[in-house]
């Protein structure tokens, strides 16, 4: 005993197919194709971009932490220069008194004196690592507005083909795609080095 009426499917099947080619099913299959095409443009654009972003992100980050380490830096220089003002003002007061300032002022003058040479040094350095961390992130921020606004017109590129679709227009479709191979021209331009 059958669970349901029997419906020939086969026969269901051709009469859709039939009834899509006269509706204009070539032009459905070539807007459905591109449309899927721009969708899968899109789809890599949209990680490029935020994979791009978000590795800009970390460079600022990593930037940041040596500017934070450049400023320990100067710090420990402007300290050192204190200590050696201190020094001079100690030897000075000594040789005011007629009397020989004790040898440890001296060599505590020379050790603040290359204390400051060797914080210079790495202030500086680690200047030269942010500047390039940072220039680093501002070219990935670059390539980021490019796969973003890629993205962005590929997604009205695919909204303009169901649209096409839709109503079976082949204007709004060439507006489709249109649109659509100027997102991929900047996906490209990002994608390979602009």
């Amino acid at each position: 005993m059958p669970e349901g009426p029997e419906i020939d499917t086969d026969k269901l099947r051709e009469t859709i197919d039939e009834e899509i080619e006269k509706e204009g099913g070539t032009l459905l299959r070539t807007i459905a194709l591109t449309t899927a095409v721009f969708a899968a443009m899109a789809a890599v654009a949209s990680l490029e971009a935020g994979g791009t972003v978000n590795e800009a992100l970390a460079l600022k980050t990593e930037a940041t932490r040596l500017q934070a380490e450049a400023s320990d830096q100067w710090a420990y220089y402007q300290a050192k220069g204190l200590k050696a003002t201190v020094a001079e003002t100690q030897k000075t007061i000594w040789l005011a008194l007629d009397k020989a300032p004790p040898e440890e002022l001296a060599k505590n003058q020379e050790r603040y004196a290359e204390d400051q040479r060797k914080s210079m040094e790495k202030a500086k350095e680690l200047e030269i690592q942010r500047d390039e961390k940072g220039k680093e992130a501002d070219h990935l921020m670059h390539h980021h507005h490019f796969y973003a606004q890629s993205v962005a017109l590929l997604q009205v590129s695919i909204a303009l083909g169901a649209v096409a679709a839709l109503t079976r227009r082949r204007l709004v479709w060439i507006g489709s795609i249109l649109l659509g191979l100027i997102g991929a021209a900047m996906f490209g331009y990002a994608f390979f080095g602009g």
